[in-house]
C-alpha cells in the first residue's frame, strides 16, 4: 500500500490540473508563456502520475482497468473482472 499522503498528492494534484485546464488552454492558444509559468506547477497535467485505485501503486499501472497488475491479477483469478480468465493450454 503506498503511503496516504502520496495519494492526497496525486489526488490534489488533479484538482488543481482541474481548476486551471480552461486558463491553461487559453494561455497555450495565447502563446503568453510568462503566465503559463506564473501558474501553479502542480496544475500542470504531465505531473500527474497513474496510480491504482485500490493500493495507490504507482508502478505496473494498467490504464484499461485502472489498477496496478498485481490487483488485476487477484481480481482475474477470484473473477472479479468480467470478460477475463486466466489462460491456460
Amino acid at each position: 500500500m503506498a503511503k496516504e499522503s502520496m495519494k492526497a498528492r496525486e489526488v490534489r494534484r488533479a484538482t488543481l490540473c482541474a481548476k486551471y485546464a480552461t486558463k491553461r488552454a487559453e494561455l497555450k492558444k495565447e502563446g503568453n508563456y510568462e503566465a503559463l509559468q506564473a501558474l501553479p506547477k502542480n496544475s500542470s497535467p504531465v505531473r500527474q502520475h497513474n496510480r491504482c485505485k485500490i493500493t495507490g501503486r504507482p508502478k505496473g499501472y494498467m490504464r484499461i482497468f485502472g489498477i496496478s497488475r498485481i490487483q488485476f491479477r487477484e481480481m482475474a483469478s477470484a473473477g472479479l473482472i468480467p470478460g477475463v480468465k486466466k489462460a491456460s493450454w
